[in-house]
């Protein structure tokens, strides 16, 4: 069964979610737009900014928050193959087209852009662009890193994260999402357990959202290109 609910659903129906869903492990996919303050205008009560915190701590589900048209198109194609609850994060905001119709997606596996070793920015969803974005700022100043969408936070692509530590000199995670419990807190995870790295965690960090324009909130949150470019920058 496949539901669509708003992101702000998702913490009215998480007893729903839990006991019902994913506790008996049935086949529901929750495709769940407006996520994030990129919403806009709708302001704080709207920008669900915990739901990937939410969802993840969950056992039997699957979460996945894509960044384009062509791997949204992919995913929601996936996740119908898949016996067992998922949640998808979709993006009110219009975002550029990363990807082709030739690239290969599987779930579980992030996908590595440029091999750079100054930085690995970790991203996932909306602000994946704004990382190419820096990745293609920064190349102008000789300053080359790689950028890794992960479109799968849960299970997450623990041998890719690993590699990049090993061969980057910085990890920098971004989301449109709290800094507590989302993408940044998993990487985190891994990389303790795995090989304790330094993380610099970009998100919104213990508060709620505001209403305005979605460029104009994520400039105020430090979710832009510039703002990486600024975190790659600094010692």
């Amino acid at each position: 069964m496949l539901v669509h609910l708003q992101c702000l659903l998702v913490g009215r129906a998480y007893d729903q979610i839990r006991n019902s869903i994913c506790y008996p492990n049935v086949n529901v996919k929750i495709c769940a737009t407006h996520a994030g303050v990129t919403v806009g205008e709708d302001g704080a009560t709207h920008q669900m900014l915990e739901d990937i915190s939410m969802m993840r701590t969950l056992p039997n589900m699957k979460v996945m928050c894509t960044s384009d048209d062509t791997q949204t198109k992919w995913a929601v194609e996936e996740i119908a193959k898949i016996d067992g609850p998922v949640y998808l994060r979709l993006c009110r905001l219009a975002t550029p087209v990363i990807y082709d119709e030739e690239q290969k997606f599987e779930i579980g596996k992030g996908i590595q852009i440029g091999d750079g070793e100054a930085a690995t920015v970790i991203a996932t969803g909306v602000v994946v662009s704004e990382a190419l974005k820096a990745k293609e700022e920064l190349e102008k100043e000789g300053i080359n890193i790689r950028v890794v969408d992960i479109h799968t936070i849960k299970p997450i692509d623990r041998e890719l994260i690993i590699k990049c530590a090993k061969e980057t000199k910085k990890i920098i995670t971004i989301e449109d999402h709290s800094v507590i419990g989302g993408l940044g807190s998993a990487v985190c995870e891994v990389l303790s357990t795995s090989y304790p790295t330094k993380v610099i965690r970009m998100g919104v960090k213990d508060t709620f959202g505001k209403s305005g324009k979605a460029e104009e909130l994520l400039a105020y949150f430090g979710l832009t290109s510039r703002n990486i470019i600024e975190k790659v920058k600094e010692n």
